[in-house]
């Protein structure tokens, strides 16, 4: 094997609704779509393909599965509570009164749950 760098890497979230995800991440997240077939859908990420699966059952885990790095975080993140999304709060981190995290390095990443409770970060690196 060659390995894979270099290779475009594919996201992949499970749904038990197609319809109502692909409502979400296009309408809510602007992402376009690629692609849609009896199993899920390809949507166009910023160069990644991000695949909704069609599940049974949707068991995200307690960690960010997918993230996104934005400028201007503040208005990403008024954007999606216009629309509805909720910032997600962590107990063991300090975040301001929009959800917003500060890492020590300057960081800042606010996160968000998809229909399914897949939970999603927007991540604006710190200024160096």
């Amino acid at each position: 094997m060659r390995g894979l760098a270099g290779r475009p890497a594919l996201a992949i979230v499970g749904t038990t609704d197609l319809d109502r995800a692909m409502r979400f991440y296009t309408e809510v997240l602007g992402l376009s779509v690629i692609g849609r077939d009896a199993y899920g859908a390809s949507l166009e990420a910023g160069g990644t393909e991000l695949r909704l699966t069609l599940v049974p059952a949707a068991a995200p885990p307690p960690y960010a599965q997918v993230g996104w790095r934005v400028l201007g975080l503040d208005d990403v993140v008024a954007r999606l509570g216009q629309a509805g999304v909720a910032m997600v709060r962590f107990a063991r981190l300090e975040q301001d009164e929009t959800g917003v995290w500060s890492s020590p390095d300057g960081t800042r990443v606010a996160w968000f749950t998809d229909p399914d409770g897949t939970l999603l970060s927007v991540v604006e690196d710190a200024q160096r």
